[in-house]
Protein backbone atom coordinates (compact mmCIF):
# COMPACT_ATOMS: atom_id res chain seq x y z
CA UNK A 1 0.00 0.00 0.00
CA UNK A 2 3.04 2.37 0.41
CA UNK A 3 4.02 1.99 -3.00
CA UNK A 4 0.76 3.00 -4.31
CA UNK A 5 1.00 6.33 -2.33
CA UNK A 6 4.38 7.25 -2.72
CA UNK A 7 3.84 6.97 -6.69
CA UNK A 8 0.23 8.66 -6.26
CA UNK A 9 2.15 11.55 -4.50
CA UNK A 10 5.23 11.29 -7.52
CA UNK A 11 2.48 11.54 -9.97
CA UNK A 12 1.23 14.56 -8.06
CA UNK A 13 4.48 16.37 -8.44
CA UNK A 14 5.26 15.68 -11.88
CA UNK A 15 1.88 16.80 -12.68
CA UNK A 16 2.26 19.88 -10.94
CA UNK A 17 5.82 19.99 -11.90
CA UNK A 18 4.67 19.96 -15.79
CA UNK A 19 1.93 22.65 -15.23
CA UNK A 20 4.43 25.20 -13.97
CA UNK A 21 6.48 24.71 -17.31
CA UNK A 22 3.48 24.96 -18.93
CA UNK A 23 2.54 28.08 -17.22
CA UNK A 24 6.33 29.52 -17.56
CA UNK A 25 6.03 31.99 -20.32
CA UNK A 26 8.90 34.43 -20.11
CA UNK A 27 9.36 34.44 -24.02
CA UNK A 28 9.00 33.20 -27.09
CA UNK A 29 10.95 30.31 -28.21
CA UNK A 30 12.50 29.72 -31.93
CA UNK A 31 9.70 27.90 -33.16
CA UNK A 32 7.17 30.57 -32.05
CA UNK A 33 9.73 33.35 -33.58
CA UNK A 34 9.76 31.50 -37.23
CA UNK A 35 6.11 30.78 -37.29
CA UNK A 36 5.70 34.93 -36.27
CA UNK A 37 7.93 35.50 -39.13
CA UNK A 38 6.48 33.59 -41.94
CA UNK A 39 3.16 34.10 -41.29
CA UNK A 40 4.36 38.25 -41.09
CA UNK A 41 5.77 37.49 -44.96
CA UNK A 42 2.91 36.09 -45.73
CA UNK A 43 0.59 38.86 -44.40
CA UNK A 44 3.31 41.18 -46.76
CA UNK A 45 2.65 39.21 -49.72
CA UNK A 46 -0.57 39.47 -49.65
CA UNK A 47 -1.05 42.89 -48.71
CA UNK A 48 1.29 44.06 -51.87
CA UNK A 49 -0.52 41.90 -54.32
CA UNK A 50 -3.71 43.78 -53.27
CA UNK A 51 -1.99 47.05 -53.02
CA UNK A 52 -0.23 46.87 -56.41
CA UNK A 53 -3.72 45.08 -58.48
CA UNK A 54 -5.52 46.85 -60.53
CA UNK A 55 -7.83 47.89 -58.79
CA UNK A 56 -5.87 49.28 -55.98
CA UNK A 57 -4.10 51.77 -58.63
CA UNK A 58 -6.77 52.49 -60.55
CA UNK A 59 -9.45 53.97 -57.50
CA UNK A 60 -5.71 55.63 -56.41
CA UNK A 61 -5.74 57.30 -59.42
CA UNK A 62 -9.15 58.39 -59.96
CA UNK A 63 -8.80 59.76 -56.74
CA UNK A 64 -5.99 61.78 -57.56
CA UNK A 65 -7.41 63.00 -60.99
CA UNK A 66 -10.66 63.87 -59.25
CA UNK A 67 -8.51 66.14 -56.62
CA UNK A 68 -6.31 67.52 -59.20
CA UNK A 69 -9.11 68.18 -61.43
CA UNK A 70 -11.65 70.27 -59.09
CA UNK A 71 -12.45 73.47 -59.43
CA UNK A 72 -11.72 75.83 -56.22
Amino acid sequence: MKHGIRSLAAVRALTAHFALLAADEDGMSTAEYAIGTIAAAAFGAVLYSVVTGDSIVTALTNIIDKALNTAV
